[in-house]
């Protein structure tokens, strides 16, 4: 059952200037969309909906969507925010039904650090995947995926087929896709410098090609 329910209404003007008369009257606009139905253009409060964002249950999970009397199963899929202010600016909801089985990212976290031995003589955890897509039921969308660095050593490497997934949900990348490896300082200084470096040839290459482009005409 969805812990999160945002009672919305149904916005009247749509476009940028529906969506900044929403703000204006502090609201939050955003769109329902998906399923077999048109998009509809939406709005909640907006201490109501930052209420729901800092619950950090809001973004990926199952969330109930009530307007009046109707409730409807939605997947909150994005929150665009206000660069200066930090503040929701606006919302995309997907229409699911509960059981409807849906691909989403779910957040990594890795435990038991202290018990990898590659840690312990130096060794650094390299992350390689911060998110994993997986396949599940709307109403089985686990909080996160945690995979467990006990007894790893320097030159370990954690792969999707490793991971310890919940009943009913599977991940939906390859098997072989690698989650994270544990590797030396040396290695990840060398990995660091060979990064820079490429970064660093590309914006060269930029520049180069910048320099030979023909200068672009004035407005008229």
């Amino acid at each position: 059952m969805a812990e999160i329910v945002l009672n919305v209404e149904v916005r009247e003007r749509t476009g940028t200037g529906g969506a900044r008369v929403a703000r204006r009257e502090g609201l939050v606009p955003g769109i329902l969309y998906g399923g077999d139905k048109a998009p509809v253009a939406i709005a909640v409060k907006m201490n109501e909906f930052r209420k729901a964002l800092y619950t950090g249950k809001l973004l990926g999970h199952l969330v109930t969507l009530k307007h009046g009397a109707e409730t409807q199963s939605v997947i909150a899929k994005a929150v665009d925010m206000h660069p200066v202010t930090d503040t929701p600016t606006h919302f995309d909801l997907y229409r699911v039904a509960a059981d409807q089985t849906i691909k989403i990212g779910v957040a990594v976290h890795f435990a038991h650090q202290e018990e990898s031995p590659g840690l312990k003589r130096g060794g650094t955890l390299n992350v390689v995947l911060h998110e994993l897509l997986v396949s599940c039921h709307a109403n089985q969308i686990p909080e996160e995926i945690v995979v467990d660095l006990t007894g790893l050593e320097i030159g370990d490497s954690v792969r999707v087929s490793d991971l310890k997934l919940p009943q009913g949900v599977a991940a939906a990348i390859d098997a072989d896709a690698t989650v994270a490896t544990i590797v030396s300082a040396s290695a990840m200084a060398d990995a660091d410098e060979a990064a820079d470096a490429a970064t660093a040839e590309e914006a060269v290459a930029e520049a180069a090609a910048e320099a030979e482009a023909p200068e672009a005409e004035g407005e008229a």
